[in-house]
């Protein structure tokens, strides 16, 4: 491949990147502007739950739909099924019931900031499950600086006081371990499912769980107009693209590549939460904490250098 050909195709990889961590970024302001338009409070959990559940629903049958019209197969057998099930539930329902329940205590600039810990969840997990992945020095700096920076965010202006509650910024932060430990398990199940099958199927039944879930609750989802509508659509457009570009991403292009534009998804939410809901960002311990997390990010996604290759005719011991 000639160097046009490469920087042409670095160049559909930063946009189409850039692309999706936007839309990701956006979702923190489009939920909690969600709340308000269909009159949905704080305290009313049952409702929120219809409201991702709808949004969920909806997001999967999309990719079902994108998938069956690719022709992929959509039929899976009784295990794949229990697994896809196991997943969705998960990834799906468990983590959403605390991210959507945290968000609504949380603002929507230190929520995008402390979801980023799910890179570094991801790291430390990893560590223990995969042989060929283990901890190295970048990802345990990265770790650091990234939660160093999620302590940052928690922090009053005079560094007197530590705002951090269980149902807001706590619930977050589970649903960024949840999120993580279940991706985990996703790509196990992937290896034998295709993946837009497989997330199209795990988003419709976590979803339908949450609906069922916060209707038994005596959830609702009412005052639809058409702006609540269409802020419902763009959520249900907004899971479904950004899955479908990112998987394309991964699929032509190496991991490292891609997942290190994972940074830009803290800075876009934070942007975006403080332009459409009016949230302070210019403080310096938000600016701190996003520094500090998106370079933990960038820490634990470099690429390693490779290890020197061994002289011909040595000896080479696979550990």
């Amino acid at each position: 491949m000639n160097s046009a050909s490469i920087f042409t195709r670095r160049k559909v990889v930063f946009l189409v990147a850039t692309l999706c961590c936007l839309l990701w970024g956006s979702a923190y302001p489009a939920i909690k502007n969600g709340y308000a338009l269909f009159n949905i409070a704080p305290g009313d959990i049952a409702s929120k739950l219809v409201f991702a559940g709808w949004r969920f629903v909806f997001a999967g049958l999309v990719l079902l739909a994108i998938a069956a019209i690719g022709r992929k197969a959509l039929r899976l057998d009784r295990r794949t099924l229990r697994q896809v099930t196991l997943l969705g539930l998960s990834q799906t329902s468990l983590q959403y019931v605390f991210f959507y329940i945290g968000l609504a205590y949380a603002t929507g600039v230190k929520s995008s900031i402390m979801n980023a810990t799910g890179t570094f969840f991801s790291v430390l997990l990893a560590h223990y499950i995969y042989k060929n992945d283990r901890l190295s020095f970048n990802k345990a700096l990265g770790c650091v600086v990234g939660f160093a920076g999620v302590m940052v965010v928690n922090f009053s202006a005079g560094l007197l006081s530590f705002d951090f509650t269980l149902l807001g910024e706590g619930f977050i932060v589970i649903a960024a371990f949840v999120l993580s430990a279940a991706s985990i398990y996703g790509k196990k199940v992937s290896q034998h499912v295709d993946s837009v099958v497989l997330t199209g199927y795990q988003l419709a039944i976590g979803g339908l769980a949450l609906l069922l879930g916060g209707l038994a609750a005596g959830g609702t989802l009412s005052g639809f107009t058409l702006k609540s509508t269409a802020l419902l659509a763009y959520l249900v457009v907004l899971s479904s693209a950004a899955f479908a570009l990112w998987t394309i991403l991964l699929k032509y292009n190496r991991v490292s590549m891609v997942t290190v534009f994972n940074f830009m998804i803290p800075v876009f939410g934070t942007v975006l939460s403080a332009l459409f809901l009016d949230e302070k960002i210019l403080e310096w311990k938000n600016v701190a904490a996003l520094v500090l997390v998106c370079g933990g990010i960038w820490l634990v996604t470099k690429e390693e250098k490779p290890a020197p290759a061994a002289a011909p005719g040595s000896a080479v011991r696979n550990s």
